[in-house]
């Protein structure tokens, strides 16, 4: 990956970037409505076979980040979750993150919580929920369900502060046309199981029958690099290895590609 240069990011008017949001919200309502798709919904119902689990603390301390943000980020997930959890995704379906959890307003009870922008945060209503959006995204890659929409954003404002796993491992979503959509292109029916302790954020991908392959998600060429104008970017490969059953590597696959532009400066090591 060595070589890869990012532009120095554009700075767009307010009017642009209202016009350009009022125009993709538009086209994704057409994509929900006359697309074709057969969109998952939440059902009861009883499986079994866990595939893969995963839970993300919900308080953090960040650097310059008040705490009311992160309080308030949890409310907002007790909100959405409800609105995900029992999602279940039959052979064909489609999940839509935004389609199910409808646009996060006030009226419905959300309150303003840490959103990511042009490389900084604000307050925003219903900021946080990119946290359920990186859940799923990091479960449903150690599945054989296919992710058909992810978008990470362009900008790496926080340092690593005991990360667990590789960079770009998330998926960030923004209310309607930054989706997260996931078809199940197997045989298998598939269920999101996701709650909320008062510690965590908890979530699995189950199934009504064990999965024939187990995964193991990694990086490649991770690099930190200097531009031509002046900033920081940070790029890497992610990769995942396949394992049948009885723990034998059958395929190693590609997963996703990431660029971001860093909003603080690496350590640099004297060479």
């Amino acid at each position: 990956m060595n070589g890869n240069v990012v532009s120095k990011p554009i700075k767009r008017s307010r009017m642009r970037l209202f016009l350009g949001k009022c125009y993709y919200s538009f086209k994704r309502h057409i994509l929900w409505i006359f697309s074709g798709l057969k969109f998952a919904r939440r059902s009861e119902g009883d499986f079994l076979f866990i595939c893969f689990t995963h839970e993300t603390p919900l308080l953090r301390k960040l650097k310059d980040v008040d705490m009311y943000l992160q309080h308030n980020k949890i409310t907002n997930l007790k909100i959405a979750v409800p609105k995900i959890n029992k999602v279940t995704l039959y052979p064909g379906e489609v999940f839509s993150f935004w389609k199910l959890i409808g646009k996060p307003t006030g009226r419905k009870g959300y309150l303003k919580g840490m959103v990511l922008k042009s490389g900084t945060f604000t307050a925003g209503t219903g900021g946080g929920l990119c946290q359920l959006s990186n859940l799923i995204y990091w479960m449903t890659i150690h599945t054989p369900l296919t992710v058909i929409e992810r978008h990470r954003h362009s900008y790496d404002v926080f340092p690593d502060s005991n990360r667990t796993q590789p960079f770009g491992s998330g998926a960030t979503c923004y209310y309607n046309y930054g989706d997260l959509m996931i078809r199940n292109d197997t045989d298998q029916v598939f269920q999101l199981d996701i709650e909320i302790t008062d510690t965590h954020l908890k979530g699995a991908w189950i199934s009504d029958r064990q999965m024939p392959y187990k995964y193991e998600v990694y990086e490649k060429e991770h690099i930190m690099q200097p531009e031509y104008w002046g900033g920081y970017t940070r790029h890497n490969l992610l990769y995942r290895r396949k394992y049948d059953l009885n723990g034998a590597i059958v395929d190693d696959e590609f997963v996703i590609e990431n660029h971001a532009i860093m909003m603080y400066e690496p350590f640099l090591p004297e060479f």
